[in-house]
């Protein structure tokens, strides 16, 4: 179990928040909202009213102690820049923070924020590669031009074996695993001479790039 504190209890917040907790995490909430706090103090292991901007209040929460902090505050740019200093100097290990746009996320960055989640932009790109690619099942950002996917195995893939399509040096993706069409059984690092089979999944991970030459590729 850890120790998660969640400043900010917008859509974004009150769902993580939520989550880790029925994950069997102890979950601190916090926002300066009384009605957002009321609405989840069923539902974390503590919820509290309380301002991120002020670095006595936090203190005062005993906050340092958590194993992660996730700032969640989007609307106000200030605000989620002062809550990250705050915590910062109260010495919490793990900063996650939210940004709502690239100017917030450069800032955060020069803060040496390093885990930086971007809920619109990166589920706005998740869409767009599902629609752009029917074959497509999820799509997760990775790092700045990589992504991990998940895909239905192409028709022209079937029948194959991971060393005749060679996808590592062909398209520049490397498969993490392969799901079978039930999803009761995933073969994580698969060998050379796996099987591609109707029906299969293949969860890969490369570069922009490499994926939609993988895309190009099996669309012909």
């Amino acid at each position: 179990m850890k120790q998660f504190l969640i400043v900010g209890l917008g859509n974004f917040g009150f769902h993580l928040a939520t989550h880790l907790y029925r994950k069997g995490h102890d979950v601190m909430a916090i926002d300066k909202s009384p009605v957002l706090v009321q609405s989840i103090k069923d539902l974390v292991t503590q919820a509290v009213i309380a301002d991120a901007t002020d670095g006595a209040a936090l203190k005062e929460l005993g906050v340092k102690n958590v194993d992660t902090a996730v700032v969640g505050i989007g609307s106000v740019l200030g605000d989620s820049i002062l809550a990250v200093l705050n915590l910062q100097e109260l010495g919490i290990p793990h900063i996650v923070a939210k940004a709502i746009s690239d100017p917030h996320k450069k800032v955060l960055a020069k803060l040496g924020i390093q885990d930086i989640i971007f809920p619109e932009k990166d589920t706005a790109l998740s869409m767009a590669k599902k629609l752009d690619n029917p074959n497509l099942i999820d799509y997760l950002p990775f790092m700045d031009g990589y992504g991990i996917i998940e895909i239905a195995v192409p028709e022209k893939f079937m029948g194959k074996s991971l060393k005749q399509i060679n996808m590592t040096n062909t398209y520049g993706v490397q498969v993490v695993a392969i799901k079978d069409p039930d999803a009761k059984h995933t073969r994580f690092t698969p060998q050379a001479d796996d099987i591609l089979n109707p029906g299969d999944i293949l969860i890969l991970l490369g570069s922009e790039k490499g994926l939609d030459t993988l895309k190009t590729a099996t669309e012909k």
